[in-house]
């Protein structure tokens, strides 16, 4: 089978190794075109043929050796993925060979095939699309945990979403609508700015023409509201700082991440004066902490999707061939909502089971 191999860190966005496998002083992947097929190492094993791999930032951090996992090389990246059951150990109950299928995993879905305990698949619900499906666990599954989980978002409240064109970030923005709260989602330039719109969002800051501050203030006199309960921030840095001055009592800051490349200082003096408190959440670890947590956020989303409450914006696709492209365009803040990675061309894949 192909799988996208890492051999060494460094930048992905250069042009990947060719398929021979020769060392390269450039690109730390090659499409290693002779990858094997995993075995099913127990009766509840499911072989999965993959139709798609989502991108996330932390992939791409994780190539450079810049994510807080740092596995031993060489590993096939990867993290959530959608695809079809192809085998079943004799001890599956829950899917049958053809059945549609979600899910994530710390390593291995940049391939075409990659093997999951049954217990840890989703069933695809009808009429989903199978790649929509795979763009959902990571992105929305970080931003449901953050705002169902964690800070319990209500009905009436007022929530701010930092990074709002990105994947958790328009994820997080019609969770919030979902939840019947009012949205505030900031963005930069008039593309992003006008998709977030089209989603029915309250209100849009673009901050390559507008100060955020000033912006929000506005809205929130406009609409007779004291200030932000919940700041959704992925992006942390300045914006971080700034728009703190926006919280009102008893607020709530989920810290989602660092796309800024800045870690933000959030003031304990501040927070205790202002009764707000801080949540850091990191998605992956709830696997072994909350798998239940998982499990349950997982399935509302995609009943959620089977419905229409929740959408998913594929901004770009790419072969495993073209990694190196989908890599760029995360890289580039290019992305309107997901990257996804091709990995079943049905036309040439052919398992050798």
């Amino acid at each position: 089978m192909e799988a996208l191999l890492c051999k060494k860190l460094g930048d992905p966005t250069l042009s990947p190794v060719p398929s021979s496998g020769e060392e390269s002083d450039g690109s730390p992947i090659f499409l290693d075109k002779n990858h094997p097929i995993p075995k099913l190492t127990k009766p509840t094993s499911v072989l999965v043929r993959v139709k798609a791999t989502s991108i996330n930032y932390a992939n791409y951090l994780q190539i450079l050796g810049k994510y807080q996992e740092k596995p031993p090389l060489p590993f096939v990246p990867g993290s959530d993925y959608s695809g079809t059951v192809e085998s079943v150990g004799p001890g599956v109950s829950k899917f049958k060979v053809g059945d549609p299928v979600c899910s994530f995993t710390a390593l291995g879905s940049f391939a075409q095939f990659i093997v999951a305990d049954e217990r840890e698949l989703f069933r695809v619900p009808e009429g989903c699309d199978l790649m929509a499906a795979g763009a959902l666990p990571v992105a929305f599954g970080t931003s449901h945990v953050a705002l169902v989980h964690r800070a319990r978002l209500t009905s009436g409240q007022v929530l701010l979403v930092l990074g709002a064109a990105g994947g958790v970030g328009i994820a997080a923005v019609q969770i919030g609508k979902a939840r019947g709260a009012t949205v505030i989602a900031v963005a930069r330039g008039g593309e992003k700015v006008q998709f977030l719109k089209s989603l029915g969002i309250d209100h849009v800051v673009d901050l390559s023409r507008e100060n955020v501050t000033q912006s929000v203030k506005e809205f929130l006199k406009a609409r007779k509201l004291k200030g932000v309960d919940v700041l959704y921030d992925p992006v942390g840095g300045k914006l971080t700082k700034e728009t703190m001055k926006l919280l009102n009592w008893g607020a709530q800051i989920l810290v989602i991440g660092f796309a800024s490349g800045e870690i933000p200082v959030i003031p304990a003096n501040v927070a205790l004066v202002k009764n707000w408190t801080v949540h850091g959440l990191y998605w992956g670890s709830h696997k072994i902490h909350r798998p239940a947590v998982l499990e349950e956020s997982l399935n509302e989303l995609l009943s959620w999707l089977s419905r229409g409450l929740i959408t998913i914006n594929v901004s770009h696709s790419y072969r495993l061939s073209e990694a190196n492209l989908a890599f760029s365009a995360i890289k580039d803040r290019k992305v309107i909502g997901k990257v996804m990675v091709i990995c079943d061309d049905s036309r040439s894949l052919r398992s050798k089971i």
